[in-house]
Order: C-alpha cells, then structure tokens, then sequence
C-alpha cells in the first residue's frame, strides 16, 4: 500500500507520487527561472509560426500561386468615339477590354503598388495595372454634380468595377501640362485631389512630352523635374513612378530614375516604356525598374497580332503558368519551389515556396 507507482511514459520513466508531489514545486522553480521562461516562450512561438507557414503554404498551393509571374502593364490615350490614330481607343472598346479582365479574374492594381511589391488583391486573382498616357480630358472630366464625365475612363472603369465587385476602380495617370484639358490651377488641383482621393495614382509624364532619348543630362533632369514639381505643387503626393514620352530612354537610363534640377529633385520606382510584353513582377530576378515594358490596347490586327492587349491577354491565359497568380496575402512572395532560382534577394524575408 506504500508503494509509489511507477509509470513508463516513453522512454521516460516517473513515479506518480513524485509527479504529484513535486509539479507545483518545479511549476515555482520555472516561474523564477527567466531563461527557463523564455526558452518555453521562443519554442511556442516557434511551433506557432511553423504551424502558421504550413498553413500558408498549403493555401498558396491550393491556389496554384506564382508571384514571380508576368503582369499585363495596360497602356491607354485616349478613349473617344472615333478614333483618329492607332492609339485610340473607344469606349465601347476600353469597355470590353475591363469587361474580360473582370472575368478573367483580374484586379487593378496601381503602378506605385506594383513597382514596390504592394499588391495586396486575393488568393488566385491576378494584378493588372492600368495606364494613361497624356492626361487627355477624355480619360477623366468631372461633370457639374462632381462626378466622372460619362464615357470618360474613369466613369467607365468606375461603372466597371461596380458590376464586378473585388475588381478594383483604380489605375495610374501620367500626366502632363494639359492635366486633362485644365488651365487654372484650381481646376487642376481640383481633378488630381479626385483622383489621389479615390485611390487612383499619378506619375510623371515630363512636363512638355518631349523625348528625352540624345538629350544631355542637365536637360533630361530638368525636363523631369519640371513634371515632378507640376504634381507636387498641386497636390500633396509624391510621384512613384515615370513614364517616358513615346518610350525613348535618355543616353543613360539612369537619368530617368533619379535626379534634380531647380530645387527639385525625384528617385522614382519605375520607369514605364512604351511596349510590346507583359512585365516581370517586381519579386523576380529578371525585374527592371530602369525599363519596365507596357503592353498598347489593341485588338489582333496587323502588328498588333502578336504584340497588343488582345493577344497578349490571351497568351497569358493559355499559360497560366507564367502568369502572377496571388496567394491572397501581400505580406509573402509565393511561387511553386522550382522558380526558387528566380526569386530576388531584396524580398528574400517574405519568400513562401511550396
């Protein structure tokens, strides 16, 4: 009857009694232990996040996610009913266009959130980023209750975006100095407090659209600048992103990028060309912030067959492998472990193969 109990757990062997007697003594001695405390805190935290990226991982499988995948940039002019150059676009056109974007399981996303790895849409959806060149009135007017213009982009892609709930109503405007047809400031400042209010984002288009392309430095600066501080001057939002007129990179590409002049002076995350290929996301080796390609709405006619929105939206749907695809948590880089080798070193610490 005096006899402790003894009891083989494992490979551990315990008396009952002992266990019983001696549990709130042990219990003391860890309460006072701080490092006896804190490995116990770091083990379960560790067991936590293990079980936490086992579970990521196994959602960003499920979903096939690529986020090392190429990304459609979109570039648009005008949107007009008749058409006076290859560029144009109608509204009926610009329509359709979103219209299978939407069904294809498209979001927008702004050319500042690409360019900076911010694309935070949902597991199994893929980014597009819409661009407008020339801030053309038909891109964006407001009419006399304050709303978008009807058939203007934005009322368009608003109307969009309405009947697809989760595709976002935003895009990227490169704007110049006929900021949609505006010549007081007021109104100017008016349009870009809009847009930068509804989430749409503004880039530098140069001040007077010239091509910067066999210009010396000092001229390049200062003609970037000069866009820089148009948009500063009316709103308070810096520009994260350039897109160069007619796609012509000054002699040093680097020009573009970074500089000043005048007092001004600009560090962009992009630089946007003019053509002909989707875009590397930015979490892949081969992405460059110097040259980023953008691909001309157009249908598959002519040069276009191969090079425009309509043939370059159906060869990413026919491979769907190369395309980005989200895992749904913009805080990690998924991507199948077999396009390790691919995967930059500046976003390492957010890598989630599987």
């Amino acid at each position: 009857m005096g006899r402790l109990k003894v009891v083989t757990v494992g490979t551990i062997v315990v008396t009952a009694g002992a266990v019983l007697s001696g549990c709130g003594a042990q219990d003391d001695a860890q309460d006072k232990n701080p490092k006896v405390n804190a490995a116990a805190k770091a083990s379960a935290a560790a067991v936590t996040r293990a079980n936490l990226i086992k579970t990521k991982t196994a959602a960003a499988a499920k979903v096939k996610a690529n986020e090392l995948g190429q990304i459609p940039v979109l570039m648009y002019h005008r949107i007009v009913d008749k058409p006076g150059n290859q560029d144009d676009r109608t509204p009926a056109q610009f329509r359709t266009e979103l219209e299978r974007l939407a069904a294809e399981d498209y979001v927008p996303v702004t050319a500042a959130e690409y360019v900076t790895g911010r694309m935070d849409i949902p597991a199994g959806k893929h980014p597009v980023v819409l661009t407008f060149d020339d801030s053309s009135p038909s891109q964006f007017a407001l009419d006399g209750t304050g709303a978008p213009k009807a058939n203007t982009a934005v009322a368009i892609l608003q109307d969009v975006a309405q009947r697809h709930p989760g595709f976002r109503p935003v895009a990227t405007f490169y704007v110049t100095r006929d900021m949609f047809g505006m010549t007081k400031p007021e109104e100017r400042e008016q349009v870009l407090l809009w847009l930068a209010g509804k989430g749409y984002d503004i880039g530098n288009h140069t001040h007077d659209h010239l091509s910067l392309r066999g210009k010396p430095e000092k001229e390049v600066d200062a003609e970037v600048a000069k866009g820089h501080r148009l948009i500063t001057s009316l709103i308070n939002a810096v520009p994260v992103t350039i897109a160069l007129p007619y796609g012509n990179q000054p002699n040093t590409k680097e020009w573009a990028l970074k500089g000043s002049s005048g007092g001004v002076s600009y560090n962009y995350g992009g630089v946007f060309l003019a053509g002909y290929t989707p875009a590397m996301s930015p979490f892949n080796k081969e992405f460059d912030p110097l040259g980023i390609p953008r691909i001309r709405s157009m249908d598959k006619k002519g040069d276009c067959a191969r090079f425009c929105s309509v043939a370059w939206l159906d060869w990413l749907k026919a491979n769907a492998d190369d395309r980005y695809t989200s895992d749904g948590d913009v805080k990690t880089v998924a991507y199948p472990k077999f396009k390790a080798p691919f995967m930059t070193m500046r976003f390492t610490d957010r890598a989630l193969p599987y």
